[in-house]
């Protein structure tokens, strides 16, 4: 199954649409993209060039099976995300208006970089949030947030789906 983003005249992708392997396939088994999007422009009633492959399977410049040689565009397109050709990549929309597209990676960044890492305990007690104002990453505390934290939790920072983050690369 290949998968298609819907874009509009702004590249920002609208929809994402399935096609089968038959549709894209060629004469001599080669899958060709353009095929695709011929068959959508004429049974959506959309320009084939506003149809672009993606692969549900890359994130961030790798491909979830591990062998990242299939890693296709960067990230799997959805809804809100956004073509941006010149790279050959889908980006999801920016959390910040100072963060930069790191391209190597598929992802954006904060212009000063990944937030700085943490040992364990600081892991359950603290975290970090990024100061758009003062372009800085803020070391805060769950208690001193409001934030309750159970000890034993691993993962803290998925507390209320917060965009707070850990990189431990």
């Amino acid at each position: 199954m290949a998968n298609f983003a819907k874009i509009d005249e702004n590249n920002l992708v609208i929809n994402t649409l399935h096609v089968g392997n038959e549709i894209i396939t060629d004469e001599n088994g080669v899958e060709q993209e353009s095929l695709g999007q011929a068959h959508l422009e004429q049974h959506n009633n959309w320009p084939a060039n506003q149809w672009i492959q993606t692969s549900t399977h890359t994130r961030k410049n790798k491909h979830l099976s591990g062998d990242h040689t299939k890693a296709f565009r960067g990230n799997g397109a959805a809804k809100g995300y956004t073509w941006f050709p010149e790279k050959n990549i889908f980006m999801p929309p920016k959390l910040y208006a100072s963060w930069v597209l790191n391209e190597t990676d598929a992802r954006w960044q904060a212009p000063i970089g990944d937030q700085p890492t943490r040992d364990t305990y600081d892991i359950l007690t603290h975290f970090y949030r990024w100061n758009e104002t003062n372009t800085t990453w803020d070391l805060l505390s769950y208690s001193d947030e409001g934030i309750p934290v159970d000890a034993n939790d691993q993962h803290p920072d998925d507390v209320y789906g917060m965009p707070w983050y850990i990189w431990t690369q």
